[in-house]
Parts: structure tokens; C-alpha cells; sequence
């Protein structure tokens, strides 16, 4: 194949594609949810539009796309083989009770056949087999069109819950009463160059692992809702398609190997100039996919604010980091001077992590002893497993594995006692702290400066969390002037009004907002006082607030702290 398509023809393609089919394009929100806790970061196109899907008015209308950046931290170990990475790009259509299959199945097909030249001859596609137990049918709708649209029988399959059903909870047996959910049909690219592997099955399929099937689009059609009995139809169904960027223009080059699209090269051609190893060889691949991978997500999580630290979203930045140092070291290849910082700190725990492994190989290695090089020293399994290999010692790998699965069960529990409740649930105590995050915004602003810029929050019922630009520690006294500020906002009851404008007015409005993020051609501006023009706060924001200041009580600053180098954190509540 001559034509060679980038990342950057591909997701422009799809946007205009879809554009010129009335949808509005939607920039990507940010990696790090800014009001939702209950998730560290953003991992699909649709977690942004959650409250559309459930129901909620999109003031943009009922079609929308985008190219919503994305990253997985459960797919870390994945990272390695042909297909997988940590950060990607979800290209995503949403009808908000707009059209249904008839319409989007044969959309996604005239844009991967005719609008980037993808051979209809390599793609197979899913469906929903249906569930009896729950009265829910098989989807000879989805499969009926895409037999219409020239694939041919013997090209779709049918798949279970397991496979061809989306909901927040999975499997149609997960559900809670009153969760939606629906079936979907996914589309899979074939590479024909790739023989099938008898490991993993004697017949190959769109689901076989074995790497000649590569998912690369999912249509969910959200028509149902849980309920004691079964379920039953919701009052409006909404379509919500997402396709990986980065899988797509792989198969629009009918390249099996994701790593070898155009994104990839600059990091691919640095770590073989540096370390004198090819790409091409097969011993390297895997460190190569690694930290092209991990570099990669690391400086997009940066860029979205992330801070190496050892919790939260920051211990995620650190993990990828410190195994990139890793499987740089196996290359002898050197990093991006950006990670320098981490690389000096991750020395030293490197260099006690291997105190510790030969004051053990003098025995086999026990799972915790494994879990313990991994939570302590920050060595992943398979650098154990390398050195225990070496020396010639065992390393139980099943008390490994059980280990880290009651690390993962603490974890999620704490972080659902963390993160419970939050603005994603738009209770009144959440809209309150909203509103008060955007008295807050302009009170910093008013006492230090036009500097002050937005680097995320987080909100529960029980206080807000408001991080903004910054060079240095506040004085009591500018905290002082700025919790003083918004009371006196409080206490002049304003009103808050929200209006749809055009980029360009919004702009020249003076409402704040994120500089480097792309927006459509119209957004929401939400302003604090009686007119745009005399207003005392104006952001773009697209959240619930209150409809007047008066009601939100005394506030308290109850924090000041660094988050990470040049930005500050303020913890507050209202007192009762």
C-alpha cells in the first residue's frame, strides 16, 4: 500500500465527516475529570457526556462528536504487543435521541470505506446473541444492515453480554435497578498477513487474541433500563459510537502494529539513534512499544496538570515514568530530558529496590516478597522476573498475582469512600460548591493577578477542591482577602445566568477559559451578576449552578498547599 495515513488526516476525516452529517463538533475534555471524582481519569469518549446520555439537555443539540483524548491505567500491563497503549484517542458520535442504526451503521461504514479507503473485504462485525433470562432479543436489526451494506454472513458473529452489551456496569446481570444499558455491534479490521495462532483456539474469530482481528469502532445503542422485573424500553434511546484513532489509521494502513503509525515515529527513531538497537528486531519490540507508549502518556498527563506524587493520579504519572526508565535502561537508550527530575529520584529507589533483591536471592522468591519489590521499589513483575531468571532462582508468580489482587480490592475500596458522591451526581450541596469554585477563580484573580488560571478541581458535598496557576505559597493575608471577596459576592446575592454564544463573542465577552483547549463553534457561558457585560465572574462552563449567590452560606478557605511545581491548591467549605 502506497498511501499512508497520519494520525492527525484520520481524526480531521472523521470530524468533517461527521460535521457534514449535522453534528456539532465538542473539544476533548480534559485527561483529568474536572467535576467528576469518581474516576481518576478520563478512559472513554462518553464518560464526559454521561449526564446527556442519562437524559440531561446538551445546549450544542442532539449530535455530537469529537476526538476526546483518553487514558487506561488498567491497560499498563496490556502495553507490549501490537495494539496496545495507555493514552489513545476515542473518536466518538453521540445521538442524544436523535437517529438510530439505520442511520449510524451505515454512516461508520461509508467513513471507514469510502472517506479513508478501508477494504469493506477486511471488515467483520459483532452483535448482541441476546439474553432469554432477561427477555432481551437478538439484534438482527444491527446484523440484517450490515448484510445490506455488502458484509457478507459468514463476516458477523454474535457475542453474549460479555461482548456485545455496554453498560456502566457491564454484563446485563451486573445491572442495578435503573441503570441504562443497551446492545452494541463492534467492527473489526482483519489483517490477512497475520496467520492465525492454534494457542489461542483452533478456529480464528473478531474475538480471537491470537492478533489477526483488531476491534477498531463500537456502536452502543442505549435503548434499556434495569428494572425489579427485567427491563424495560427508555423514553428516548441515544447512539454512542467510539473508535480508537490510533487503531483506526493502523488498519487504514493495513499495518498490524499500532506502534508503526506516524505518532509513534519521532520516539521510535530517538531510542534506536540512542541505543544502537532496531525496532525491527523482535527481542527489542517489546521495550521499544513500552516506552514509546509510556512517554507518551506521561507527557500528556503532564500537560493536563498531572504531578508525579505516590497517590492518586500522580502515582499513576510516577508508574509510567519509572517503567519507562526501566525498559530504557534494557535499551541503554536515554529519555526526554522533561523526565529527568523523576529519573534522579527513581535512581535511588532502584538502587535500594536492588539492595533488597539480593538480599533475597539467596532463596526463591515468595509472592509477597514479588509484591513488595513492586508497592515498595517500584519494580514491576517482569523486572523481577528478569533477575530472578538470571540468577537462577524462582519467583512465585501466583502469590504475586494474589497479592496484588487484595492490594486492588483495598484500593477500590478506598477510593470509592474517597471519591463518593461528587458534582457527577448534581446534588445541591455539589451545585453549590461549583458555583462558589467560579467566586472563587475571580477572587484569586482579583488578589493576585491576571496569572491565575484553572488547573482542575474536584467537588464533593462535603468541600470544594480548586487548583490554579501560581508560582509560590500564598500569604494569610491574600487568602484572607480572597475568602472575603467571595463572601462579599455571597452577601450581594447575585444572580447567575447561563447563555449559548458564539465562540467568537464568548471570547471577546472576556469569559475565562481553558486557552489550549479547542471549542465548538458556539458554548456555554455561565456569568455571576445582571448582565455578560458587568458581570462579576464569566467562564465557559457547560455544569449546573445555583440561580442566585444568597444561597450558598459563609465560605472557608480550609487549605493552601503546593500540587506540584508553579501550581497551588485550595481546599474550602461553607459553615454552617
Amino acid at each position: 500500500m502506497s498511501r499512508k495515513w497520519t494520525l492527525h488526516e484520520v481524526r480531521q476525516k472523521y470530524l468533517d465527516f461527521f460535521k457534514a452529517k449535522g453534528h456539532t463538533i465538542i473539544p476533548s475534555a480534559s485527561l483529568v475529570p474536572e467535576n467528576d471524582p469518581t474516576t481518576l481519569f478520563t478512559g472513554s469518549g462518553m464518560q464526559p457526556l454521561v449526564p446527556y446520555l442519562l437524559g440531561k439537555e446538551h445546549q450544542l443539540g442532539t449530535r455530537l462528536a469529537n476526538s476526546q483524548k483518553c487514558f487506561r491505567a488498567e491497560d499498563i500491563e496490556e502495553v507490549g504487543d501490537n495494539r496496545h497503549t495507555t493514552f489513545f484517542e476515542m473518536l466518538g458520535n453521540w445521538s442524544l435521541g436523535d437517529y438510530w442504526k439505520q442511520e449510524e451503521l451505515p454512516w461508520l461504514f461509508e467513513f471507514l470505506t469510502k472517506e479513508i479507503k478501508i477494504s469493506k473485504e477486511r471488515l467483520w462485525v459483532t452483535c448482541f446473541e441476546g439474553d432469554p433470562a432477561f427477555g432481551l432479543p437478538r439484534d438482527m436489526e444491527s446484523a440484517e444492515i450490515w448484510e445490506k451494506l455488502g458484509i457478507p454472513k459468514e463476516r458477523i458473529h454474535f457475542y453474549g453480554g460479555e461482548k456485545n452489551w455496554w453498560s456502566r456496569s457491564g454484563h446485563p446481570e451486573n445491572m442495578p435497578v435503573g441503570e441504562p444499558g443497551g446492545p452494541d455491534s463492534e467492527v473489526f479490521y482483519e489483517f490477512t498477513q497475520v496467520p492465525h495462532d492454534p494457542k489461542f483456539g483452533e478456529k480464528c474469530h473478531p474475538n480471537c487474541d491470537c492478533g489477526r482481528f483488531m476491534e477498531i469502532g463500537n456502536s452502543v445503542f442505549m435503548e434499556y433500563r434495569k428494572t425489579e422485573n427485567g427491563f424495560e424500553k427508555l423514553p428516548r434511546r441515544n447512539v454512542d459510537f467510539g473508535g480508537g484513532l490510533e487503531r483506526i489509521t493502523t488498519a487504514a494502513n493495513d499495518e498490524p502494529d499500532v506502534f508503526k503509525i506516524d505518532i509513534f515515529a519521532p520516539a521510535i527513531d530517538a531510542l534506536e539513534q540512542t541505543s544502537g538497537k532496531s525496532y525491527s528486531n523482535a527481542l527489542h519490540q517489546r521495550s521499544f512499544r513500552i516506552i514509546a507508549d509510556h512517554t507518551r502518556a506521561a507527557a500528556k498527563l503532564m500537560e493536563d496538570g498531572v504531578a508525579p506524587s505516590n497517590v492518586g493520579q500522580g502515582y499513576m504519572l510516577r508508574r509510567l515514568l519509572r517503567r519507562a526508565i526501566l525498559f530504557a535502561d534494557k535499551l541503554s537508550a536515554r529519555l526526554d530530558e522533561r523526565f529527568r527530575e523523576e529519573e534522579k529520584r527513581f535512581r535511588k529507589t532502584l538502587a535500594d529496590g536492588l539492595r533488597h533483591f539480593k538480599g533475597l536471592s539467596a532463596r526463591d522468591i515468595s509472592g509477597h516478597d514479588a509484591f513488595l519489590l513492586f508497592s515498595s521499589y517500584g519494580f514491576p513483575l517482569d523486572l523481577t522476573l528478569d533477575l530472578a531468571r538470571e540468577g537462577g532462582i524462582a519467583v512465585d508468580i501466583d502469590g504475586f498475582s494474589q497479592e496484588f489482587e487484595k492490594h486492588q480490592e483495598v484500593s477500590r475500596a478506598g477510593a470509592e469512600k474517597k471519591f463518593r458522591g461528587g458534582l457527577a451526581d448534581t446534588s445541591e450541596v455539589s451545585v453549590k460548591y461549583h458555583t462558589a469554585t467560579h467566586l472563587l477563580h475571580q477572587a484569586l484573580r482579583d488578589v493576585l493577578g491576571g496569572e491565575v488560571r484553572q488547573k482542575g478541581s474536584n467537588i464533593t458535598p462535603e468541600r470544594l477542591r480548586f487548583d490554579f496557576s501560581f508560582p509560590r505559597k500564598l500569604t494569610s493575608e491574600e487568602v484572607a482577602r480572597a475568602e472575603k471577596i467571595v463572601n462579599e459576592k455571597i452577601a450581594a446575592n447575585l444572580p447567575v445566568h447561563a447563555v449559548t454564544l458564539s465562540l467568537g463573542e464568548a471570547q471577546k465577552s472576556g469569559a475565562l477559559h481553558f486557552f489550549d483547549e479547542k471549542y465548538p463553534d458556539k458554548v456555554l457561558v455561565h456569568y455571576i451578576g445582571d448582565t455578560l457585560e458587568t458581570a462579576y465572574s464569566k467562564e465557559f462552563c457547560g455544569g449546573p449552578h445555583v440561580q442566585n449567590t444568597g444561597t450558598l452560606g459563609h465560605f472557608k478557605v480550609s487549605k493552601e498547599e503546593a500540587v506540584s511545581a508553579g501550581v497551588r491548591r485550595i481546599k474550602a467549605i461553607f459553615e454552617t
